[in-house]
């Protein structure tokens, strides 16, 4: 039987939110269903979920984009978990990331939330930090613009055109993590290009 990934897309619900910095966890994972050809349906847990397969006879992966606000992600997180029966150790979490630069990946495995409401939301509703991020960066805000601003706008013309690369970067993530394991998929995404 193959393994079952978790892996949740950060983001506020809402065609309103659905282009900004913050969403572009819910953006990679939309992405990753559409390249698995899962479609995403209404579930109990406060969620839209699509399930699917890396590849024939590979790990299953349960997508999920909570229908919360981002600081209140760790609800939906905990009850998809408890529904698939899926450990944290098999949770894979796409937040934006400001500390990294724009059109950069990073993969981090356990640690602590770093600011981000969504994680501290989700680690306090699993009681664990031990879980898998695709850490997409969305790079610092402008100037003096305030960060809480900045994530909830939209990507600007230039940051568009190089947006479906770096989703598609993450994605790629997403599945090596869940078919070699989260050291093999660092060594590969974490590398300078």
């Amino acid at each position: 039987m193959s393994t079952t990934w978790l892996v949740v897309g950060l983001g506020n619900p809402g065609p309103d939110y659905a282009g900004h910095r913050h969403n572009v966890g819910q953006m990679a994972v939309s992405q990753l269903a559409s390249d698995i050809g899962a479609t995403f349906k209404s579930h109990k847990a406060n969620a839209l979920v699509a399930e699917g397969w890396v590849r024939p006879g590979g790990p299953k992966l349960v997508i999920a984009k909570p229908n919360t606000f981002m600081n209140l992600s760790g609800g939906p997180v905990a009850n998809l978990l408890k529904f698939y029966g899926v450990e944290p150790a098999n949770l894979i979490v796409l937040h934006d990331e400001l500390d990294i630069d724009f059109d950069v990946i990073r993969l981090k495995s356990n640690g602590g939330h770093g600011g981000h409401n969504g994680l501290r939301d989700i680690i306090a509703a699993i009681g664990t930090n031990e879980f898998n991020r695709v850490r997409i960066g969305i790079g610092r805000p402008p100037g003096r613009q305030d960060a809480a601003d900045f994530v909830l706008s939209n990507f600007n013309s230039s940051e568009r055109e190089i947006l479906p690369h770096v989703l598609a970067h993450a994605t790629d993530a997403v599945e090596t993590i869940a078919d070699e394991g989260i050291l093999a998929a660092q060594q590969r995404f974490n590398s300078p290009a």
